[in-house]
């Protein structure tokens, strides 16, 4: 069997993958017996699978099966919708079925939350208007409520998915089945959707590997997920096992989601082959009366729930009163934010830059696997990335007290940046695999003919031709860390609060109003690639 060599310059990014590798590696250490500790270990998780864990899991077991329930059905009649019907505003819908993702759920959580609760306007106009009294409404923080929220905020994952999947290969099909003699109904359920169904799959499990590293709306609404187990028993109960064995567990079932996921993309690209061949493409069917009322209710339903309606809300304080709004210390907010995303950004794109062109320079099984890992950074949750950093540091720390590691990575920006570069390293990678599949390989063979090689190449031949995918992903991580929410809540530096942060503040002292004011900050911020993805997906759709 032929080994491949170890080479000198694949030593860097073997380091960098352990420095974004080490909180999950933390995590996993926390089952391995290190003297005393091995006890220790033992009777917290009894303690906790005699007590918290089973509310855990059947409630974090509860969300996910509605929320892929929900999500999957309002994702796939949305894509079913505008890509084998033809109504009018239909080129319209495809793009504004993308806004809910500008939409953190966070901000959706609150915006509900303000509007609906007991003592919101449309309650209190109910009661007024008709003499009634008590609670008219449901519990909005409550379990349902977080489906809800979590349904109309997640479902454009397998929107998109699903819309690409049955825009390539569905349309002439479903023609020539009713060619066939076969009815619609008919037509949709053995064609369309036996099509649509691994794109479904995958769409699903980005849904819930989302809704499982979710902490804003779990820990608003008071529901007992992992997640919120992980912050309580890190932060109130002190115990730095637990929070580290409970995250194990989240790990574990993300990654079990990330490996469906990509089983899902492989049987994608396997039907798109099939599908592609055949006759030309068949235009979609037209829809009138009662069927066309009803495509724009499945279309219109989850853009009025997942977007307008929560922008509605929070713009309801900002028109009432002006005063009441925090506008001293939003700039410093926002530029707090914008700080710790421009340099994120920066790094990030730096970091992914070298692993990218060390892949297009030798791709050895080295440098393969560097960014494997690294690409799985971004299903890691929040909570998990948090316990995994501080674990290895506090055990530093107790270890070498003199040299003052507590203090370098707690509540500093070197703490946070390390955290967001170990989460949205991938997303930066992506993009810029993405600009390097563009490249042919033949530029570069033609610039080592003429003498130009190593970071020459780089520079003169890949950069030119990067510029694009190199803005992508330092915007796209931009925005991610614009909207992350519970690393920053425990990592941050002292008095140096982000819009994200400060939304889940004031919300949860019951400020709502307030809390308007940086919600829609990043709102606005996570509009940019929503625009730039719809226009990405019109340009290749022509």
């Amino acid at each position: 069997m032929r080994r491949t060599p170890f080479r000198l310059h694949t030593l860097p990014l073997v380091l960098l993958a352990g420095v974004l590798v080490l909180p999950v590696l933390a995590v996993l250490a926390s089952w391995l017996p290190f003297g005393h500790t091995d006890v220790q270990a033992g009777a917290i998780l009894r303690e906790m699978a005699s007590t918290v864990l089973p509310g855990y899991v059947v409630t974090t077991l509860w969300l996910s099966v509605l929320v892929a329930l929900g999500a999957a059905i309002v994702g796939t009649g949305a894509a079913a919708a505008v890509t084998l019907f033809d109504f009018p505003g239909r080129r319209t819908f495809e793009w504004l079925l993308l806004l809910p993702l500008a939409m953190p759920a966070y901000v959706t959580a609150y915006a509900y939350t303000d509007f609906l609760q007991f003592s919101g306007p449309l309650q209190v106009w109910l009661r007024a208007s008709f003499g009634l009294e008590g609670r008219l409404l449901p519990e909005v923080r409550s379990l349902g409520g977080a489906v809800w929220v979590f349904i109309f905020s997640l479902y454009p994952y397998v929107y998109l998915l699903a819309r690409t999947a049955l825009g390539e290969r569905a349309a002439h099909l479903m023609e020539a089945a009713r060619l066939l003699g076969a009815p619609l109904p008919r037509r949709i359920r053995t064609v369309a959707l036996p099509l649509a169904r691994p794109a479904v799959a995958a769409g699903v499990a980005l849904v819930l590997m989302e809704t499982l590293a979710d902490f804003g709306v779990a820990s608003y609404f008071g529901i007992q997920t992992f997640t919120t187990g992980i912050y309580k028993a890190w932060l109130s109960m002190d115990n730095r096992l637990a929070a580290a064995q409970l995250a194990t567990i989240l790990l574990v079932v993300v990654m079990a989601l990330l490996h469906l996921e990509q089983r899902a993309q492989k049987r994608m690209r396997f039907a798109a082959g099939l599908g592609r061949a055949g006759s030309a493409e068949a235009q979609p069917m037209v829809l009138r009366g009662s069927a066309r009322l009803l495509a724009w209710a499945v279309c219109g339903l989850p853009v009025l729930m997942g977007f307008v309606a929560p922008v509605v809300f929070m713009l309801r304080p900002l028109a009432a009163d002006w005063s009441v709004l925090p506008w001293a210390r939003f700039i410093e907010w926002a530029g707090n934010s914008v700080r710790l995303g421009a340099i994120t950004a920066v790094l990030a794109v730096i970091v992914a830059l070298a692993l990218a062109f060390a892949v297009r320079r030798s791709a050895d099984a080295v440098a393969r696997g560097v960014v494997q890992l690294v690409s799985l950074g971004y299903a890691v949750p929040g909570a998990v990335i948090v316990v995994g950093l501080l674990l290895p540091v506090g055990w530093l720390q107790a270890a070498m007290p003199q040299w003052g590691l507590g203090a370098l990575v707690t509540a500093t920006a070197t703490g946070i940046v390390w955290a967001y570069l170990v989460r949205f390293c991938a997303v930066a990678l992506q993009s810029m695999q993405s600009g390097y599949a563009r490249i042919p390989q033949s530029l570069d063979d033609s610039a080592r003919m003429l003498g130009t090689g190593g970071a020459g190449l780089l520079a003169r031949v890949h950069w030119p031709l990067l510029k694009r995918s190199t803005a992508a992903a330092a915007l796209l991580v931009f925005v991610d860390v614009m909207k992350e929410l519970p690393a920053t809540m425990v990592l941050r530096p002292f008095n140096s609060d982000t819009l994200a942060v400060v939304a889940y503040q004031l919300a949860r002292d019951e400020r709502l109003g307030e809390a308007a004011l940086p919600s829609l900050a990043l709102v606005a911020v996570g509009l940019v690639p929503v625009i730039l993805l719809s226009r990405t997906l019109r340009s290749g759709k022509r």
